[in-house]
């Protein structure tokens, strides 16, 4: 692990071309030590046609370090390793536990002492700052991507005209709803419908509809109105979140109105663990969450489904929700560009996905057929979704709007908190 800053497609492929011609001249000085320039041309071409062979990886054995949550996504990278080296003998494929919310500040820590990983799990949101930062790698050929992968994750790893990083699943979240509360002929499509179910089903500690209010990724549900998107149209708009526009406005005074059907203080639904027991518990009779609750509200043995998310009032179509990818990287310190390169397009293949998906639950970056009967609900709900922006100010995001949706939660003037949170997101 040795590059630092930005690395280009011609860089990387120049390395691969530096790594494989010292493999040759090792190999000849392994069998012979004199000078003999033909001799260690012979060899070198050996050595070109066995790497040709083993799809034009190296034939040295080497280790891929790669990151990833623990869990089922642990046991996918180990399974998925597995299959890799069974492919290709001589790569082993080492797993080690960097969890993917930390992933994208740990190899800035790591790849320069050359101690990180060469690929490594993080979402699609961090991308911009991985490259500003110059710790990842573009990937080797568009191809691999374009038309490979569900629409929404090849806009979710473009960025400044390249693509980066192998998209493992798509991701957005939709509305779950209880089906032996709720019928299916019956079950909300606007938040006007949610008003009125939640009026005849609430009371004491019992709640027609439950999500963590003061999660700024749920936010573009009531900021979202109008089309409004976070840093613009295509979330590229480093000089203003959008965040205080007018629709944004007016959909998070919805959001404040909605405390009189969920009404706790926003400290009591903050926390995702406590969101999920109200409703595999039947005290909720709709959660909105993700794909990575599929698995919890199957085993608490409860009958669920899951569709679109509410439109909200004056609106024909479902409110917004973030999108994104879960992305398997290629670090910019990496020795072996070519094979981590390799590991991480195999774990988008037909069968990795297959594998991916029986072992997560998560929704499929490409266009596999699965055996779910939610998975529908997740495709509708990310027609009117928009990628999470990948640009460095989205690091900026989270927290700010994280105090303001709490604080407008609890009370506080909608106008206020967000002129506050733009120009918080806005601060260099």
């Amino acid at each position: 692990m040795k590059k630092r800053g930005i690395v280009s497609v011609l860089l990387a492929t120049t390395m691969v071309a530096s790594l494989l011609t010292g493999c040759g001249s090792k190999n000849a000085g392994n069998k012979n030590n004199g000078d003999d320039k033909t001799t260690q041309t012979t060899e070198s071409q050996e050595t070109s046609e066995e790497e040709a062979g083993n799809g034009g990886l190296t034939t040295d054995k080497i280790t891929l370090k790669v990151w990833e949550s623990s869990g089922q996504t642990e046991d996918f990278i180990k399974q998925a390793g597995e299959a890799f080296t069974a492919k290709y003998p001589n790569i082993t494929i080492e797993y080690e536990n960097v969890e993917v919310g930390d992933a994208n500040t740990q190899i800035a820590l790591d790849g320069p002492g050359g101690v990180g990983a060469d690929v490594f799990a993080t979402p699609s949101n961090t991308i911009g700052g991985l490259v500003s930062g110059g710790h990842i790698l573009p990937v080797e050929n568009e191809s691999d991507i374009v038309g490979k992968v569900a629409a929404s994750c090849e806009s979710a790893v473009q960025y400044n005209g390249n693509y980066y990083g192998y998209p493992v699943a798509d991701e957005t979240y939709a509305l779950f709803y209880n089906k032996d509360l709720i019928p299916e002929a019956n079950v909300p499509t606007t938040w006007e419908d949610v008003e009125k179910f939640s009026q005849e089903f609430n009371s004491p500690g019992k709640y027609g509809i439950i999500w963590n209010v003061a999660d700024a990724y749920y936010s573009p549900i009531f900021t979202g109105k109008g089309g409004n998107k976070l840093f613009g149209e295509a979330g590229t708009d480093g000089s203003n979140s959008y965040m205080n526009s007018a629709e944004a406005v007016e959909g998070m005074k919805y959001f404040q109105s909605f405390r009189q059907y969920l009404d706790v203080p926003s400290a009591d639904v903050s926390d995702n663990s406590v969101c999920l027991a109200a409703f595999t518990s039947g005290n909720a009779a709709m959660y909105i969450t993700g794909p990575w609750n599929v698995a919890s509200c199957e085993e608490s043995g409860m009958n669920f489904g899951v569709t679109a998310l509410p439109a909200l009032p004056g609106d024909d179509h479902p409110a917004a929700s973030f999108s994104g990818a879960r992305t398997m990287q290629v670090s910019a310190y990496t020795d072996y560009p070519k094979e981590a390169h390799a590991f991480a397009k195999f774990l988008i293949s037909d069968e990795m996905q297959h594998l991916r998906y029986d072992l997560t639950g998560a929704i499929p970056s490409t266009s596999i057929t699965v055996d779910s009967e939610y998975i529908t609900g997740f495709q509708k709900q990310l027609e009117y979704a928009y990628p999470m922006p990948s640009i460095p100010e989205i690091d900026n995001f989270w927290d700010p709007m994280k105090s303001a949706c709490s604080n407008i939660w609890d009370g506080a003037d909608v106008q206020t908190e967000l002129e506050s949170c733009n120009t918080a997101i806005l601060a260099k």
